[in-house]
């Protein structure tokens, strides 16, 4: 029989952090795997499924901001990491290389619990066919198919997406070469997948720049326009 519980990786290099938390974890509906390093980490994902990634940003070796930036660019599996308290650099770098959310320690299991089943519900919401129209966006060789969530580089290699970046480069593909502030992009974003959008526009635009940019520190496509927001600067077809 198939377990359908959600399946969370915790990477933490304090036992008395990570083995504790999965077993909560497990006394509250998951199933939970541990890692106690970013090597570890790899090998687990190589070889097993996950929903959600719990990832500790100071580790010995590599550390865990090294970690979610492979996993934003490799896979669409969500993080949520646990930084210090001190530490605000590392949640803004952390969001904006692809951190979906973030614990400062010392935390609360239930919090933590809290916001897992948070970025989840947000992940796996199902999608209305207003939503997923079919058809597909075509950008200086890139491709995007809407119905299917399908983004492709120039090269045809595909590259991975998260709900967050699909739905906010769908705003931007539907309204080329029109400046948008940010009340506007939430509200047109808000309008595809309500519930979805709740860090600042500044960090998910960063975000996707990443993940499309030739540069991200010299945008081509999302430009910024100072004092007024973004405008996508590069022509659009649609095909349905």
């Amino acid at each position: 029989m198939s377990d359908h519980r959600a399946h969370v990786l915790v990477v933490d290099d304090a036992y008395d952090i990570r083995e504790p938390l999965a077993k909560f974890l497990e006394k509250n509906g998951m199933r939970a795997t541990t890692a106690p390093d970013a090597a570890a980490a790899r090998t687990r994902i190589a070889g097993e499924q996950f929903d959600l990634v719990v990832l500790d940003v100071m580790m010995p070796g590599e550390d865990g901001l090294s970690l979610c930036r492979y996993l934003a660019a490799n896979t669409a599996i969500p993080v949520i990491l646990l930084t210090a308290m001190a530490e605000e650099t590392d949640r803004v770098v952390g969001l904006e290389i692809g951190a979906d959310d973030y614990v400062t320690k010392p935390f609360s299991q239930r919090e933590l619990l809290a916001r897992i089943k948070n970025v989840l519900r947000r992940v796996n919401e199902p999608a209305t066919p207003h939503n997923d129209a079919k058809g597909t966006y075509t950008f200086e060789g890139w491709k995007l198919k809407a119905g299917e969530r399908e983004l492709r580089n120039p090269d045809g290699v595909m590259v991975p997406i998260s709900t967050v970046d699909y739905y906010l480069l769908t705003v931007f593909l539907s309204h080329p070469k029109t400046v948008l502030d940010r009340d506007k992009l939430l509200e047109l974003a808000h309008g595809l997948q309500p519930n979805i959008f709740d860090r600042t526009i500044d960090i998910q635009v960063s975000r996707l720049r990443r993940k499309i940019e030739p540069d991200a520190k010299n945008p081509h496509f999302i430009k910024t326009v100072r004092g007024e927001g973004y405008l996508w600067s590069t022509d659009v077809t649609f095909e349905a």
